[in-house]
């Protein structure tokens, strides 16, 4: 999977004026941004997130997950250090796309969780892919991150396309009695690392 650069302009947020940059893959059309803030082509290792896209949760202010709350977490974080990047990556509902996502929702409210509800569509648990990560990284000049995630998945997959993560910095947030069972799965079933000492802020 190829990804081009298309343009770059800045964006202020809440917590500082990033700079959004727009990538486009060349075989589909789809599109990703990346927020950095910062010089973050100096070669030292630089705060990172890499997330993918959830309309329902950064957008529509959903309780069923976690991934506004990181989003927003994560933002901050990066404000705070004075240099970082962020990558939004439109894979919705871990690869399914936003249609299967509400009927995996419809399921879910059924009974079933996050990674039994994939399976009764057709899908695998996650389909999502971090190939495009390595070229937006090359783009920005970022060799080296100090990555913000629970999922040591996520980790092994970065690591494996070449890239060096000297760091990962837990990001939990975001917990309510809506996604309890959501977060339960996502340790009992992917694997992420979390414990009750939780970052709020």
């Amino acid at each position: 999977m190829s990804v081009g650069f298309v343009a770059a302009s800045n964006l202020p947020t809440p917590w500082g004026v990033f700079t959004l940059h727009g990538f486009e893959e060349l075989e589909t059309g789809k599109e990703h941004v990346a927020l950095t803030l910062g010089n973050v082509s100096s070669g030292r290792p630089v705060l990172a997130r890499v997330h993918s896209e959830c309309l329902t949760g950064d957008s529509l202010f959903s309780l069923r997950c976690d991934c506004g709350s990181q989003l927003q977490s994560a933002l901050k974080k990066i404000a705070a250090e004075g240099v970082g990047v962020l990558l939004y990556l439109r894979q919705e509902g871990r690869g399914i796309g936003l249609l299967n996502k509400i009927r995996a929702y419809q399921l879910q409210d059924a009974g079933a969780d996050t990674v039994e509800a994939n399976e009764q569509l057709g899908f695998d648990a996650d389909l999502r892919d971090y190939t495009v990560c390595k070229q937006m990284l090359a783009h920005l000049q970022i060799k080296k991150l100090k990555l913000m995630t629970n999922n040591p998945v996520k980790v092994k997959a970065l690591t494996k396309l070449g890239l060096e993560i000297v760091e990962r910095i837990p990001l939990q947030t975001g917990v309510n009695a809506h996604n309890v069972k959501y977060l339960a799965t996502k340790v009992e079933k992917f694997g992420h690392i979390m414990n009750d000492a939780r970052d709020d802020s």
